[in-house]
């Protein structure tokens, strides 16, 4: 099992950094089907107003990688234009083999 933590950095840009860490006492590994190893999204309530994938071409390379256990690792997304305003941030990882997600709030002034 993996745990995600999601902090924000709001400047500009808005820097997101999301930390996958395993949990457990066995290794664990992540096995991904192309580059996006996470993905990352701006809302304001339900509508979401940016994605860090959107627009975007990932090679298609597959790829696993292992974490030791309590071993952690960390993926960061910019968003580099965003709107005064409050926002959720949600982070994925896109392992096709396990899910972790997390969310934090966060304002832009």
């Amino acid at each position: 099992m993996v745990e995600g933590t999601l902090t924000v950095n709001p400047g500009q840009p808005v820097v997101f950094t999301f930390t996958v860490t395993n949990t457990t006492d066995q290794p664990v590994s992540l096995r991904f089907q192309d580059a996006c190893k996470a993905d990352f999204v701006a809302r304001v309530e339900d509508t979401e107003r940016w994605r860090w994938s959107e627009g975007q071409m990932f090679a298609q390379i597959l790829e696993e990688v292992s974490l030791a256990p309590n071993e952690q690792t960390t993926f960061e997304a910019a968003w580099d234009d965003p709107d005064p305003g409050s926002y959720t941030a949600h982070a994925e990882l896109t392992a096709n083999n396990t899910t972790c997600e997390a969310e934090t709030t966060f304002s832009v002034e």
